[in-house]
């Protein structure tokens, strides 16, 4: 039975994974290409605006508080069990909350508007910038009404389904506005198409888990039990500091930015953060995959196997986000450079701080990933509320010094001194009831290989002397090929890549067989 339930975490987790990279790396390749078009059709204001309203967007997120998190967490037990009643009961909870939230997105968004000036350093030459402003408040309100039961099929392992609907609405969403900025150049009506395909989206994944799950249409619902109630109240009260501390470290930069150096520069900014967001969107996607999977595996294994699979995780983690680092920082200003133009690039200093940003944060995905399914976000509740603070200090002290470069420099300050050494402590002392030391010691081996590799590839692809788009592609390739020998030396003998050589040796044996399959009934056809 332990054996059956492992296998189907793990095809699930794999299904999950493969859906949402190709759904990413499809909606990337429309994203580039829509941004292409939002730079050709409009100024660059307008790009600096798309950012930092954006941003401010992020801060009134707030609302949800952690919410999600929180209650996802409480699907996984009834689900293991089977539990309809109380999955029931949750799902009534979680309706009436994301509701609240929505209102309460739209109406703090809107007491903002008589003040939208204050964020900007100097005026911009854009028309109807409140009506632009109000109706980013009202997609973002948008995004929280029907979308309860979302996280009912994501929690059920089945996370490729919403990833279908994502990606595919996402696609289809930006080739309508594409062809709307083409036509009109009218950015107003660019957000309107925003908005509808934001609740087109909702209403059709909610109508989809009603199909899935017909016991959400049910009237019977039962009241929750005190100590299931009383435990998500604590659950949400420590996701509270959690996605405070998140939203004001990673959702302020723009603002700073806009509001210490200028609108031009966060258009500039939102391009790397396009393409850092797509990054971190796509290697997120195999976390958020293996989340629900791991969930269940909290509620019916030993801590032997947690650990076990944590550490696998971790290696995927380290080896992905170290890789793409070192892929980042040799081709972030060459593809930028094609892409948009010249006009386009920061220094190579900024450059760095950007990849570096991205790194510290990826590094924390396998903790966070597991801190969450296995419920310990309480241990560690007034950890973000410190690292804010260390945040916004350092950001704004360097960033009157030094600019961009600053701002993310206090970025990486702040995420350093707390979360590097506070998440891990937590997750090790009060889930997996093991050593912490092991975890750091790993980490050092990762990062100590990363910049080994990343020093390598940076000269190697030194010594390429062609430019342009040729000259990106014989880098890019240098990319692929350099880093990941490096860390198949390095990690060879390890017991996560031999796991993970497992996995890949068996899905190759799976495609050979289909494939016998398939080509043996086409050849029997037609004889």
């Amino acid at each position: 039975m332990l054996l059956q339930n492992s296998m189907s975490r793990t095809y699930n987790t794999i299904r999950n994974m493969r859906f949402a990279i190709l759904g990413q790396a499809v909606g990337i390749f429309i994203a580039f290409f829509s941004r292409r078009v939002f730079v050709d059709c409009l100024s660059s204001e307008y790009l600096g605006l798309n950012g930092l309203f954006s941003n401010i967007l992020s801060i009134l997120s707030l609302a949800e508080l952690g919410v999600g998190g929180a209650l996802v967490y409480s699907l996984y037990r009834p689900i293991a069990v089977n539990d309809i009643v109380e999955i029931k009961s949750l799902m009534l909870l979680y309706q009436k909350t994301y509701f609240v939230i929505g209102v309460t997105v739209f109406v703090s968004g809107c007491a903002l508007i008589p003040f939208i000036q204050f964020f900007i350093s100097a005026a911009p030459n854009v028309p109807h910038i409140r009506i632009i402003y109000l109706l980013y408040v009202i997609n973002s309100a948008a995004s929280y009404f029907f979308t309860y039961k979302r996280s009912l099929i994501i929690a059920n392992q089945q996370g490729y389904i919403t990833s279908i609907y994502r990606y595919g609405l996402f696609i289809l969403m930006n080739i309508v506005q594409i062809i709307a900025l083409v036509l009109t150049r009218n950015f107003l009506f660019y957000l309107l198409l925003q908005v509808a395909f934001t609740l087109f989206e909702n209403i059709l994944l909610s109508r989809k888990a009603d199909r899935m799950y017909p016991y959400l249409l049910e009237k019977d619902i039962s009241p929750l039990q005190p100590a299931v109630r009383a435990e998500i109240k604590k659950n949400v009260f420590a996701m509270m500091f959690h996605k405070i501390g998140g939203v004001i470290v990673m959702g302020t930069d723009s603002i700073l930015i806009s509001k210490l150096v200028g609108l031009t520069e966060v258009g500039i900014y939102s391009n790397y953060l396009l393409i850092r967001q797509a990054a971190n969107t796509i290697l997120g996607h195999m976390f958020q995959s293996a989340a629900a999977s791991l969930g269940n595996l909290n509620v019916l294994e030993s801590n032997e196997r947690k650990l076990s699979v944590f550490q696998n995780i971790n290696f995927a983690g380290a080896w992905i986000f170290g890789f793409s680092s070192i892929c980042l920082i040799t081709l972030y200003n060459p593809f930028i450079s094609f892409w948009l133009g010249e006009g386009y690039l920061f220094s190579k200093p900024t450059v760095f701080w950007i990849v570096a940003v991205f790194y510290v944060t990826g590094m924390r995905q396998a903790c966070l990933t597991a801190r969450d399914v296995m419920g310990v976000f309480w241990h560690d509740r007034y950890k973000p509320l410190f690292e804010s603070f260390i945040n916004l200090l350092a950001s704004y002290i360097l960033g009157v010094r030094m600019g961009v470069e600053g701002i993310l420099i206090g970025t990486v300050i702040s995420t350093i001194t707390t979360c590097f050494w506070v998440e891990p402590f937590i997750l090790y002392k009060y889930a997996l009831n093991a050593p912490v030391r092991t975890y750091f010691v790993r980490y050092g081996m990762y990062t100590l290989v990363t910049i080994a590799a990343g020093v390598i590839n940076v000269f190697s692809c030194g010594l390429v002397i062609t430019s342009g788009f040729t000259g990106f592609c014989v880098k890019l390739s240098i990319c692929l090929i350099v880093p990941n020998v490096i860390f198949i030396a390095c990690y060879h003998r390890t017991r996560e890549f031999t796991f993970f050589l497992g996995l890949f040796l068996g899905s190759l044996g799976q495609i050979k067989n289909k494939f016998k399959v398939k080509s043996g009934w086409i050849f029997k056809f037609f004889r």
